[in-house]
């Protein structure tokens, strides 16, 4: 008798420290109070502007580019997350998010309709952990080597989609901040770039803006408390390729 196939068309897709990374980074924005009127006007890049005014420039201009790729490296309750996404304003995202060690999902939205997951080895052991040998083989038929197709409002695709949309990642990242200081001038990915700091109790967090041309978010650094980590910004606005699977190539779930 042919063992039944679980639920993998609804996988489980575990909410990680991702978003909650997103939020707490972010948040270097997200004070509602004016700038400290005796915080000096420095000369140098964003020459007499404080670190908040210049957070708000980047986070603005960070979250109107027509598209980013966003790479993240956190660790949460003992679990580091990895993903490398790329996506647009048009409704396409393309990339991985692996947890733990080696258990990675290939992430592919060729509009803003449908969504397709492909689980590797590592993640189809884990999403049966604890099936019957059967389920777990008829799983690994189903499934290995093959995309599974959802609509993208789908509960399951919620949590990884929130790293497709600029909007998500920086939700919160309002104007008028404080407390954002000034750092010296470094470099990302080649770039020139000046650093902002923000203390919060044990945590500090550091963003790094571009330096030269748009001021585009380039790093956010995370240092200390439970959920350290970064996130780095690059690619703004280039293509962004994402071409959904051919039918042969979907997992047929019927």
């Amino acid at each position: 008798m042919r063992a039944p196939v679980p639920a993998p068309s609804r996988p489980r897709v575990r909410r990680t420290a991702v978003a909650a990374l997103l939020c707490a980074a972010v948040a270097a924005g997200a004070a509602a109070c004016g700038p400290s009127p005796e915080e000096a006007k420095p000369a140098g890049p964003f020459a007499g502007l404080t670190g908040s005014q210049i957070a708000d420039k980047a986070f603005a201009a960070t979250n109107a580019a027509p598209s980013l790729t966003v790479d993240v490296d956190t660790t949460s309750e003992g679990e580091r997350t990895r993903a490398h996404v790329s996506f647009d304003t048009t409704g396409k995202c393309a990339g991985t998010v692996t947890l733990g060690a080696t258990a990675t999902t290939e992430l592919v939205r060729a509009d803003e309709k449908n969504v397709y997951l492909r689980f590797d080895e590592a993640s189809l052991n884990e999403q049966s952990e604890g099936e019957t040998p059967e389920v777990r083989e008829a799983m690994f038929k189903a499934l290995k080597g093959r995309w599974v197709e959802l609509q993208a409002s789908d509960p399951d695709a919620k949590d990884l989609l929130a790293l497709c949309d600029a909007k998500e990642l920086l939700d919160g990242s309002g104007q008028g901040a404080s407390g954002i200081e000034r750092g010296g001038e470094t470099t990302v990915g080649g770039r020139k770039a000046l650093a902002l700091t923000e203390p919060d109790g044990d945590v500090t967090r550091t963003v790094h803006v571009a330096a030269e041309g748009t001021p585009y978010v380039l790093r956010i650094v995370t240092k200390g408390g439970d959920e350290p980590g970064t996130i780095t910004f690059s690619h703004h606005g280039k293509p962004v390729t994402a071409k959904a699977p051919a039918p042969k190539d979907i997992a047929d779930l019927d």
